[in-house]
């Protein structure tokens, strides 16, 4: 009987069922955009709001000397410096220095009790390998959940941004919600020029606009903020075509699915390609579970799938993002068919 096997109700074959993913931990934002796009700003406002309480900040700028750091200071008490370097590169063991220090404070009570932590990255942080720390860091993704990567794009300068340079691409690519800053200095062509282009790049992102830094703070505490942003939810981050490579599909399926032929597919490619699977997130529907499974990998790391307690939208479909560089969705489809031929063909 499924009572005795799971006899707590909020139990299943994956632990306790959770509301949301981050379960205890300490949810993180994580601010990115290009160089002059507007994203310190957009974080002062966000601090003075009744959601921006009680936020840790970790401005990370490029060049020794912190001007961002400083504007941002005088709205929190718990700033933190990365300077001379990007996280994405040089400085991302002092990220982590970062984070387990802002953990000791607290706990010691050097700073107050904080329940959230915001990242502002360099204009030139390319945000993955940011998200691979807390994939490859085991004490650190115990102790946060990542919750947003918003992007901030610039409406006068974005477009051509986009077209010269990788890092401004990756930034729209990986993020879960795009900002547009500027568009009261912008003509109405090059909006929606770049619209058209962030929509190629991620079209399943929302796509907002922010004033002088103004946006609604609930868009930087959840991905997904209302029923309007529905169509966000169909994926974590949306399909992509990028030059260096990059890109991104879906594989959805509508059907309840066993979950090990899943887990033996993909410890199959990240084994082979692991390195050029810079993330995969996404809901399953197992046979057995009653919400969705949550699965994430970030290159040759996997997070421990997680059942969440209900679905988030009245689409109960299977959907997993990949976004890899030179992995073609016909190869995954083509394993993840072989490993459930295999598994059918193994049952008793």
């Amino acid at each position: 009987m499924l009572h005795q096997i799971f006899p707590s109700p909020e139990a299943g074959p994956f632990g306790r069922r959770v509301k949301r993913e981050r379960g205890a931990r300490i949810p993180v934002t994580i601010v990115t955009g290009f160089l002059g796009a507007g994203k310190t700003t957009l974080v002062r406002r966000f601090l003075a709001t009744p959601e921006g309480r009680n936020t840790a900040v970790i401005v990370n700028e490029f060049g020794s000397t912190g001007i961002d750091d400083a504007l941002v200071r005088a709205s929190t008490d718990e700033t933190v410096l990365l300077g001379n370097g990007c996280i994405c590169c040089n400085t991302r063991s002092d990220l982590q220095v970062a984070l387990r220090k802002l953990l000791m404070d607290r706990e010691r009570g050097l700073v107050p009790m904080f329940e959230r932590v915001l990242i502002e990255t360099s204009g030139l942080a390319d945000p993955g390998p940011i998200l691979q720390t807390f994939a490859t860091d085991r004490a650190l993704g115990g102790e946060f959940h990542l919750e947003v990567v918003l992007t901030v794009v610039d409406a006068v300068n974005g477009g051509e941004n986009l077209e010269w340079s990788a890092e401004a691409r990756k930034q729209a690519i990986l993020a879960d919600r795009l900002v547009l800053s500027k568009t009261d200095i912008a003509d109405d062509t090059q909006i929606e020029n770049l619209q058209r282009r962030l929509h190629e790049l991620n079209p399943h992102a929302a796509i907002d606009e922010a004033v002088d830094g103004a946006l609604d703070p609930k868009h930087l505490v959840d991905a997904v903020a209302d029923a309007d942003e529905r169509r966000a939810r169909g994926s974590f981050v949306a399909e992509a075509e990028h030059s260096d490579g990059i890109g991104s599909f879906v594989i959805e399926e509508h059907e309840p699915m066993a979950f090990e032929p899943f887990a033996r597919a993909m410890e199959t490619l990240i084994a082979m390609r692991g390195s050029d699977l810079l993330r995969v997130k996404g809901f399953l529907d197992i046979e057995g579970c009653r919400g969705p499974v949550l699965v994430h990998f970030v290159q040759h790391l996997a997070h421990p799938p997680v059942e969440l307690a209900a679905w988030p939208d009245a689409n109960r479909a299977s959907r997993v993002v990949f976004i890899t560089r030179d992995v073609s969705e016909r190869a995954v489809r083509d394993l993840l068919k072989a490993t459930r031929a295999i598994a059918i063909t193994e049952t008793p």
